[in-house]
């Protein structure tokens, strides 16, 4: 069995919605330019993490936790709830948004294709220092 840790630092960015343009009589459909510079981010760190490694194969088990900045507009109180864990990021972009920006970034670099991912653990909390760590393990079915 495989396991990597990947630590992205930075907020998290989530998944934007394709755009679309016409050129030259066409319609090219394109990611968002910020998806693109945190997808290529999270790549780099997992290439980094990956150490040389072939991208695994077979299912794949992933735990995320995601670390959201805390609004700077909150009260001290505030501040202190949501570093305690009393108080959760529920107005911030979406979890599986995001979820999917990782995921997206790590095909062809720590798994072949997101769609080996067969179990995900996700979570989302406010941080001083905001960030994305995730733990994914190559599965061993033979056990």
């Amino acid at each position: 069995m495989s396991e990597v840790f990947i630590c992205m630092p930075g907020k998290p960015v989530p998944k934007g919605r394709p755009r679309a343009a016409r050129i030259g009589g066409f319609i090219h459909m394109y990611t968002p330019k910020t998806t693109q510079v945190f997808e290529t981010a999270c790549a780099a760190e997992a290439m980094a993490s990956m150490q040389g490694r072939e991208p695994m194969s077979g299912p794949i088990k992933i735990r995320m936790e995601i670390f959201v900045p805390i609004p700077a507009s909150y009260r001290k109180a505030d501040k202190e709830d949501c570093r305690s864990g009393r108080k959760l990021p529920t107005a911030t972009a979406d979890i599986d948004n995001i979820a999917k920006s990782v995921m997206d970034a790590f095909n062809g670099v720590v798994w072949l294709d997101d769609s080996q991912v067969v179990d995900a653990h996700l979570t989302k909390r406010f941080a001083d220092e905001p960030c994305i760590t995730a733990t994914v393990t190559q599965l061993d079915l033979q056990s």
